[in-house]
């Protein structure tokens, strides 16, 4: 989803992600809090919580808030259990969206997501109708101006990853959901230490967009995103640099 990472940078360079702090934690308390509950408490047992707790961490979490989602997730807190869903639709310029979301209530939450969609020339789908279209893996992101590209490579192969990615001042390294976790802690253990790592699905084709409909998609993922049920948008379309740049000024 390219299109989507180069907003997603312009947006940090406006400063738009200090200002949903607070958005942020509350889905990054809700995916540890469900990881704790569904694979325990430790996190070098638990990949996924592993990975929520490095992601909290990243975005300056604090560590006893930390330690209360995972307490909370493994029946020590009072509060509701979220429940994993998914929902698939349409956006403008026929573009696949793929949302996940944890929610204590799959009315509300669904009713949300068809809202956004509806508003914004989209609509929801059945169960399916665009999973088709993504592959899951994991990636763990490195900032290309603080590594070597051919020794991370190297490291990354060694330690089981499938591919080595460079592109736009980053360095992604590809692995298989599973294998995310034992690849990061490998490349750790050798010096490389990654900007960022997520579970991911990533589109096997792309829809590009320009003018109404680039601004109207962009808009999508921002009012998807800004659901508090809502943990992950993925879309499968593709904005040119210059079109960013127009959109963004």
């Amino acid at each position: 989803m390219s299109g989507h990472s180069r907003w997603s940078t312009i947006k940090r360079k406006k400063g738009a992600a200090d200002a949903k702090r607070g958005k942020i934690f509350t889905k990054l308390i809700r995916e540890i809090s469900t990881a704790a509950r569904i694979g325990g408490g430790d996190p070098h047992a638990n990949p996924r919580l592993r990975l929520a707790v490095d992601k909290a961490r990243g975005a300056n979490m604090a560590k006893d808030t930390i330690e209360r989602a995972i307490k909370k997730g493994t029946g020590g807190g009072d509060g509701a259990a979220f429940e994993e869903v998914v929902y698939e639709g349409y956006g403008p310029g026929g573009t696949a969206i793929y949302v996940e979301a944890l929610t204590d209530n799959k009315n509300r939450t669904v009713g949300e997501v068809r809202h956004v969609l509806t508003k914004h020339g989209g609509n929801l789908g059945a169960s399916g109708c665009v999973a088709y279209l993504f592959e899951k893996r994991g990636v763990a992101t490195f900032e290309a101006a603080t590594v070597d590209l051919d020794a991370l490579m190297e490291a990354a192969l060694d330690a089981g990853a499938n591919d080595v990615v460079e592109s736009g001042g980053a360095i992604e390294v590809v692995t298989a959901p599973g294998a995310l976790g034992g690849v990061v802690q490998a490349l750790a253990e050798k010096g490389f230490t990654p900007a960022e790592s997520s579970i991911t699905m990533e589109p096997s084709t792309t829809v590009n967009l320009e003018g109404s409909h680039a601004e109207s998609m962009l808009r999508v993922t921002d009012a998807l995103e800004d659901l508090d049920d809502v943990q992950n948008v993925y879309a499968n379309f593709d904005i040119s640099d210059d079109e960013m740049q127009r959109i963004a000024g």
